[in-house]
């Protein structure tokens, strides 16, 4: 404010309308700089004014560069190519830059045969120069500092990152015309998404994680892991939060005190290891199953009987042939190895069914051609219905997802 008046003073007013630009949702700022650069004035302006591309940006050429997303425009995606991370934006307007001839418009001013209407909009150019260059200052930057997280998308892979060292990093840069303070770049990644690799859509601010936060992807990943490993034999029961931090320490030499594993665990709402152990896992609902025997004609005709029950298929990893396209894409088997959870009135015949690939589940006859399909089951008088949904629903709270080829709930 001026002293003495009620007047807000040019330059503050100027930085409140950039903040407030730099909110603006992808979408609204797409149309903001298609009205721009469709109105008369701005092709008034063409002997002063030049739309171009921000130097170094690349932009996607057309909608089959783009993967659909049902959601929300995103900023764009990053991409890998010939072993570096490059950045793609999903609209020209988002690698937007106006050159200008500052000297001609310079004179315009000085003879004041610079209408008001073209002033405004030589405003708007500005302010959509000062975002788009701030943000692929910032792209580029994010793209160096967080490179093991954006080409792998695990969340362990990131660094801790504030907003005020990002700024720092980015006013060290040459030749950035934008005053990149940490409340600019707060304002700008609020809204702002970007894809990945993977195909996996984040927000940005995603990018600005604090060490809490990175602690606490290790404390879950560790918590989520023990369940794998029970299942393998390899833990007798749930981890203490000692042993937690242990493992991190040992592990991803990530030191963490006790006390700091036990407070993780309570924001992320995981019940500590006795409570754990009460818990009923996968392991204790498939008491009572049969040894793996591997899946062939012979096992059928001679183990397998021809009774109701339940089963659980195992299948090591699979790969990928040109006589089996469907599965292309295909994911490789859990450590666990189950890929499938059903149930029968004959046991004999639907695992039969299984291994000729007439049971209609293509993805699962995939992992059973490969020979290396091992089964277990277990005979049940009435109900087996009601134990595979059960020991489904268990398997998916133990692990987190269902088996792979289980395409929908029993």
């Amino acid at each position: 404010m001026q002293p003495g008046s009620n007047k807000i003073d040019a330059a503050l007013l100027g930085k409140i309308v950039l903040a407030r630009f730099l909110e603006l949702p992808l979408r609204r700022f797409d149309r903001f700089v298609a009205r721009v650069e469709s109105c008369d004035g701005f092709s008034a302006l063409a002997p002063w004014v030049a739309a171009a591309r921000i130097k170094g940006a690349q932009v996607a050429t057309g909608t089959a560069d783009i993967a659909p997303h049902p959601v929300a425009l995103s900023l764009g995606e990053v991409r890998e190519a010939g072993g570096r991370l490059e950045f793609v934006y999903h609209r020209e307007a988002f690698a937007r830059e106006y050159l200008f001839d500052e000297a001609g418009l310079h004179r315009l001013r000085s003879r004041q045969a610079l209408p008001q209407e073209l002033a405004r909009i030589l405003h708007r150019l500005r302010l959509i120069n000062s975002r788009n260059r701030l943000t692929h200052a910032l792209m580029q930057a994010l793209l160096e500092a967080q490179a093991p997280y954006l080409r792998s998308g695990e969340p362990m892979s990131l660094v801790p990152l504030t907003q005020v060292q990002m700024s720092e990093r980015l006013r060290a840069q040459p030749g950035l015309s934008v005053v990149a303070d940490a409340g600019r770049i707060s304002r700008l990644v609020r809204e702002l998404t970007i894809r990945l690799p993977n195909a996996k859509t984040i927000p940005l601010i995603g990018l600005f994680p604090r060490p809490r936060q990175v602690h606490c992807y290790f404390v879950d990943y560790v918590i989520k892991k023990e369940k794998t490993w029970i299942a393998e034999g390899v833990l007798e029961g749930p981890l203490s939060d000692e042993a937690i931090a242990e493992i991190l320490a040992r592990e991803y030499g990530l030191h963490l005190l006790r006390r700091t594993v036990a407070d993780i665990r309570h924001h992320l709402a995981i019940p500590d290891c006795r409570r754990r152990r009460h818990r009923m896992n996968y392991l204790t609902a498939t008491e009572g199953f049969s040894p793996l025997v591997p899946l062939t004609p012979q096992t059928l005709r001679t183990v397998v009987p021809a009774h109701p029950g339940v089963y659980e298929i195992r299948a090591a990893a699979a790969t990928y042939t040109e006589s089996h396209p469907l599965e292309k894409n295909a994911l490789a088997p859990e450590p666990h190895g189950v890929v499938y959870i059903g149930s029968a009135g004959d046991l004999r015949k639907r695992l039969g069914d299984h291994l000729r690939g007439n049971s209609g589940n293509a993805l699962l006859y995939r992992y059973i051609v490969e020979g290396a399909a091992r089964v277990r089951f277990r005979v049940l008088s009435d109900g087996w219905r009601w134990v595979e949904r059960e020991l489904y629903r268990v398997f998916c709270e133990t692990f987190g997802a269902p088996p792979l080829c289980n395409r929908m709930s029993p």
